[in-house]
């Protein structure tokens, strides 16, 4: 029925296929604890980013057992696809199944049952999960429907249905000891996984343009492995959301994110703040805490504004990037370090580097894997898409339906120049839902591109006086928020609270800097 002759590598509209199924195949996966229960529906969605007639997927475990996990048809009911004790194959490519030439032995009994259903040819690759191995086979009642080529896709539409396996695997723990104390605690985090991944996950990663899907390209081949990876992009691109992607897609996705802001702590709170404490480390010490750390042992930590990070704090990180260990502030005793670590800056810390505020040997060792995020204005086929999510959001907030655009609203929105990014797009919709008289939002609601004073005219209103002071001294520090900080002889946290109070960008962008001149 189905042909499949082209790679993803040399089709564009493959790759497009494989980014439109890949959001709702992991949306899919998440709602439930046993894959199987939706697999015709998860071989639905692949089957539109690599097609085929039937879908099924196997498990090894360490002692080489083989499990009939799932299967999208009933057609291949009671039969074992692989021989017991023998390691699943990294691929396994049939071009003709009928073909009794070919050394399949251990499909003797089942050959004929698969020809009878129309199957002719198959594609399997394999992937690890946990202890196991996974083996997904995509099945074609064309013969030669797949070649090498279509590795590369499969093996990253296998790299989901890992997830999957993993939630069964979960499920399976939880009812094999149901007394056991601690379960409902599995229950729990299980629901909490699902919840962020089709609820902020599913709404959140949005987007049509090209370095959108780029940018979500490099994060689901970089998810499957646990490489460090350094998130760039100006000051509300959405680095977050696509380290918590990574997370989601990763085999840590179980695991904590725990999130980390580095500018918005003091140099000391930092360090303890990630590292931990034992109990008289300082005055205040009064009972031990662990650290961020320690807190997401099996999952991610993400350290956001990591350019902001002390030197002290960047020797001591560097030591856990390095030999996966540290210590807590006070302590004695070595801790393993059993996280992934990425890091987000808005910062080029190539200059960082140059100018002695940033470790080069810590630069290198975070930037193994590097995911750059365009500023909005750059994409500007993400702004409507991300538009229409953000209203059903700020509707559902506000208790009421969401509003919507007219066309003067989208114009104006696609002419403006985000120097906030998605934050800033954020806050004009929740601004202009609440101005709106009912349910249409108009040009005149959005309220784009406010006037700005020129820094020329002078002003004797102290707080004026103060924001240009800021301005210029941000400025003459590149924006290096701890050096500003000094300069004005303020704590960085005292820093950021007079940004916010005058609306100061935390980066500039080309069109404020441009206006500022």
């Amino acid at each position: 029925m189905f042909a499949a002759t082209e790679s993803i590598a040399s089709d564009p509209g493959s790759l497009n296929a494989y980014f439109d199924g890949s959001h709702e195949l992991l949306h899919a996966i998440a709602d439930v604890l046993d894959i199987r229960r939706v697999f015709a529906r998860v071989s639905e969605i692949a089957a539109r980013m690599l097609p085929h007639d039937a879908l099924t997927m196997v498990s090894q475990d360490v002692d080489l057992n083989i499990h009939l996990e799932a299967a999208s048809t009933n057609d291949f009911r009671g039969m074992t696809l692989d021989s017991e004790r023998t390691p699943l194959t990294a691929e396994l490519l049939v071009g003709d199944v009928a073909d009794e030439t070919l050394a399949l032995a251990e499909w003797t009994d089942m050959r004929k049952r698969i020809t009878a259903h129309g199957y002719r040819s198959l594609l399997r690759v394999t992937i690890p999960a946990g202890d196991r191995r996974v083996g997904v086979a995509f099945w074609s009642k064309q013969v030669r429907a797949y070649d090498y080529r279509h590795g590369s896709i499969a093996r990253m539409i296998a790299g989901h249905l890992a997830l999957g396996m993993s939630h069964e695997l979960l499920a399976r723990a939880a009812a094999a000891e149901p007394e056991r104390p601690g379960n409902d605690d599995i229950g729990r985090r299980a629901r909490t996984h699902e919840d962020e991944v089709s609820g902020r996950m599913h709404r959140r990663i949005v987007g049509a343009s090209v370095e959108w899907r780029q940018v979500l390209a490099e994060a689901t081949r970089v998810a499957k492995t646990d490489t460090t990876v350094l998130v760039t992009g100006e000051s509300g691109t959405g680095k977050e959301v696509v380290a918590r992607f990574i997370h989601a897609a990763s085999a840590r996705s179980h695991g904590p994110f725990v999130a980390l802001n580095c500018a918005a702590l003091p140099e000391q709170l930092l360090e303890s703040e990630l590292f931990g404490y034992e109990r008289g480390a300082f005055t205040s010490a009064q009972q031990a805490k662990p650290g961020q750390i320690e807190l997401a042992s099996g999952g991610v930590l993400f350290l956001d504004e990591v350019s902001e990070m002390s030197l002290t704090a960047q020797a001591k990180f560097l030591r856990v990037l390095q030999e996966r260990e540290f210590q807590r502030l006070g302590g004695t005793r070595t801790l393993k370090a059993n996280v992934r670590v990425i890091a987000a800056t808005n910062r080029d810390l190539r200059k960082a580097v140059a100018r002695g505020t940033f470790r080069e040997d810590l630069f290198y060792r975070l930037q193994v894997f590097d995911i750059t995020i365009a500023p909005l204005r750059s994409r500007r086929d993400d702004i409507l898409p991300l538009s229409e999510v953000m209203l059903q959001d700020i509707g559902k907030s506000f208790g009421r339906p969401p509003a919507s655009l007219t066309r003067a609203a989208r114009q104006a929105l696609l002419r403006y120049d985000w120097p906030g990014n998605v934050r800033e797009l954020r806050n004009a919709l929740e601004r202009a839902a609440i101005r709106c008289d009912g349910s249409i939002i108009d040009a005149e609601h959005v309220a784009l591109a406010p006037a700005k004073r020129p820094r020329g005219d002078a002003s004797t209103d102290l707080g004026t006086a103060e924001q240009e002071m800021i301005l210029h001294v941000l400025e003459a520090c590149e924006w290096n928020k701890a050096h500003a900080a000094k300069k004005l002889g303020v704590t960085r946290t005292q820093l950021y609270g007079r940004m916010r109070k005058y609306g100061i960008e935390l980066e500039p962008t080309p069109s404020a800097a441009h206006a500022r001149r």
